[in-house]
C-alpha cells in the first residue's frame, strides 16, 4: 500500500509552500488508495510551541485535506509526534556507532570555525578534521574531563559518490567529499531531524518521501542512514518550491515586508486586513497575510479553489485545462506530470479561481457562505434581505467577508456608519445637495411600487423637472441610505431597505449635515 506523509514542524502558520507539498502527498495517497500521514516533528524544542499545532491542524481541516493516521486520529503507527519516539531514535544512534557509522565528537564550536576559516583562506572546501573523535570510552572521558560536550556525527565517506533515482527529477549523484559530517544527536541526548525522519518514516512504513527541494540535499545522508540501519529505501520525490509572484525566489515568510508593499500582494493583503478590521481581529504581519493559509480561511475563500490553484502549482494535466474538482485531482494526479521548475505563486491567479467558484455558487450557498461573517459581528439578518443583498450584490461578493463591506443593509439606521470622506464630498461640499436630498425623500413617500424600476423613473422624472442631471441626487442618496458612495446598484439598494428605512435615513444624513 501507498504511505505518504507531511511532517511539518510546530514553528508558527500553515505556509502556502507547505500546503502544496501536503496536497501533493494527499493527493498521491488518494490516486493509489494509499495512506496519508500526518506527523508533527517537533524534534526541536526551543522553537516549537504548543499552540502553534492549532492552524496546522485547523488549516488542513479547513482545506478538506484529512489525514489517515496522526494527532487526533490515531493509527498502528504512532505516536504521531517525534518528541514522543525519542527512545527509538538513540537506539538507532546507537546501532549507527556500534557499526563505525557515527563517532563522538568533542570539538567546541570555535575550533570548528577555525578549521573553517582555515579552509577559506586555502580556498578549499571546508572537510571537517576529526581532530576531536572519540574512538573509546576512555578518549570520552578525557575529553569530558576538559570540560568539552560530545555530539553524535555520522561518519560519512570522503570518496565515491550517493546516487539515487528521484521520481521527478531522474538519477541525482551526490560527491561524498561535499558532504559534512551531520549532527544526528545533541550531547543532552536528543536526536536531530535526519536520524529522527529516517528511523520514524521506517517505522511509519512510508514507501513515497514526497517533499519540497529544499530537503534534496538532506536525502544522501538520510540515505547513508536508512542503509546503515538496515532499511528499504523509500521511493524519493522532490518538488519544485513555490516561488514568489513572477519570479524564481523561494517565497519565504523571511520577506514578508517586502512582499507586503509589493503591488502583487499589497492590495490582496489590505483587502484582507480591511475585513479583519471589521470582524474585530487582532492582525499582524507576522501571522494574518497572503502567504499564510489562514489568511484565505479567515477572509473567506472557498477551500476548492485553493486547492484547484495550488495543485496547479509545478503540476498539470494538459497545457490547457486548469479547473478541476477534487475528484478530478485524485483521478489524474501523478509525479510524472509534476514540473522541474519553480511554480510561481500569483495571487492575482489565486483570486481568479476564487472568483469563478464563487460564481458557480447558487444565491442559496452564497448566502450560507457569507452569513457567518455577519453573525460574528453581531448581525442575524432577516433571510430574504440577505438573499436580496447577496443576488444584488453579484460579483461584488468575490470572498465571504466581502459581504461585511455591505453591512449597512443589516444594521440598525442609527447605526449606520458615514464614510466622513463621502458625506463631505457628495452633501456638505456642493452646494444646494442637502435641499435637493430632503426634496427628494418627499417623492420617495409617494413612489409606488417601492421596487428599482419605478424608483429608477421617480427619480430621472424628479431631476428632469428640476433641469439637472440624476447625478447630483443620485450620489447624495447613495451615501445617506448606505453611508457610501459606492456600491452596488442604487435602485436596488432602495428597494432593499425599503421605503420608512430609506426615509429614515435620509433624515438622519440630513440631520447630520445641519449638526455641522
Amino acid at each position: 500500500m501507498v504511505r505518504t506523509r507531511f511532517a511539518p514542524s510546530p514553528t508558527g502558520f500553515l505556509h502556502i509552500g507547505g500546503v502544496r507539498t501536503a496536497l501533493f502527498n494527499w493527493l498521491f495517497a488518494r490516486s493509489h488508495g494509499g495512506r496519508f500521514i500526518l506527523r508533527i516533528d517537533d524534534t526541536d524544542r526551543e522553537r516549537n510551541l504548543d499552540a502553534a499545532l492549532a492552524p496546522i491542524l485547523d488549516g488542513f481541516r479547513w482545506l478538506g485535506i484529512d489525514w489517515d493516521e496522526g494527532p487526533e486520529v490515531g493509527g498502528g503507527h504512532g505516536p504521531y509526534f517525534q518528541s514522543q519516539r525519542q527512545t527509538l531514535h538513540r537506539q538507532a544512534a546507537e546501532r549507527l556507532l556500534a557499526a563505525g557509522l557515527a563517532y563522538w565528537d568533542y570539538a567546541r564550536a570555535e575550533e570548528m570555525e577555525q578549521e573553517r576559516q582555515a579552509a577559506r583562506r586555502a580556498a578549499r572546501p571546508f572537510v571537517y578534521s576529526r581532530r576531536w573523535l572519540a574512538a573509546t570510552a576512555a578518549e570520552r572521558r578525557r575529553f569530558e574531563a576538559e570540560g568539552r560536550s560530545g555530539v553524535l556525527r555520522l561518519k560519512l565517506p570522503r570518496d565515491g559518490a550517493c546516487r539515487f533515482q528521484d521520481r521527478i527529477r531522474g538519477e541525482v549523484t551526490v560527491a561524498w567529499a561535499g558532504e559534512q559530517d551531520h549532527v544526528i544527536q545533541r550531547a543532552d541526548g536528543s536526536c536531530l531531524y535526519n536520524l529522527a525522519s529516517v528511523v520514524d518514516d521506517h517505522e511509519m512504513r512510508i514507501t513515497h518521501v514526497i517533499r519540497a527541494e529544499e530537503h534534496l540535499s538532506n536525502t544522501p545522508r538520510q540515505i547513508f542512514i536508512a542503509e546503515g540501519l538496515g532499511y528499504p529505501l523509500p521511493e524519493y520525490a522532490h518538488l519544485p518550491f513555490v516561488a514568489e509572484p513572477g519570479s524564481k525566489n523561494k517565497l519565504s515568510k523571511r520577506k514578508l515586508g517586502q512582499y507586503l508593499k509589493q503591488r502583487d500582494f499589497g492590495a490582496l493583503c489590505a483587502h484582507g486586513q480591511a475585513i479583519a478590521a471589521r470582524l474585530g481581529l487582532e492582525v499582524s504581519d507576522e501571522s494574518f497575510n497572503p502567504v499564510l493559509i489562514g489568511f484565505y480561511a479567515e477572509v473567506g475563500y472557498l477551500p476548492d479553489a485553493i486547492v484547484n490553484y495550488l495543485a496547479l502549482l509545478g503540476w498539470a494535466l494538459d497545457d490547457r485545462t486548469e479547473e478541476l474538482t477534487r475528484e478530478q485531482l485524485v483521478e489524474h494526479f501523478s509525479l510524472e506530470r509534476v514540473h522541474h521548475a519553480p511554480a510561481s505563486f500569483d495571487p492575482h491567479k489565486l483570486l481568479s479561481f476564487q472568483e469563478r467558484y464563487m460564481r458557480a455558487l447558487s444565491v442559496e450557498q452564497r448566502v450560507e457562505l457569507v452569513l457567518p461573517y455577519l453573525r460574528r459581528v453581531g448581525l442575524t439578518p432577516e433571510r430574504e434581505l440577505l438573499r436580496g443583498v447577496v443576488a444584488a450584490a453579484g460579483d461584488r461578493i468575490k470572498v465571504a467577508g466581502d459581504i461585511l463591506e455591505h453591512r449597512a443593509f443589516f444594521v440598525a439606521d442609527g447605526q449606520l456608519e458615514y464614510d466622513e470622506r463621502a458625506l463631505e464630498a457628495r452633501l456638505r461640499r456642493p452646494a444646494g445637495a442637502a435641499a435637493l436630498l430632503a426634496a427628494f425623500g418627499e417623492r420617495l413617500a409617494k413612489a409606488e411600487p417601492f421596487e428599482p424600476a419605478t424608483l429608477e423613473r421617480t427619480l430621472h422624472d424628479f431631476a428632469a423637472a428640476r433641469g439637472i442631471e440624476p447625478g447630483p441626487i443620485v450620489h447624495p442618496l447613495r451615501v445617506a441610505v448606505t453611508g457610501r458612495d459606492v456600491g452596488f446598484g442604487l435602485y436596488e439598494s432602495l428597494a432593499l431597505l425599503g421605503r420608512e428605512r430609506c426615509r429614515s435615513r435620509i433624515e438622519r444624513a440630513l440631520g447630520r449635515i445641519h449638526a455641522g
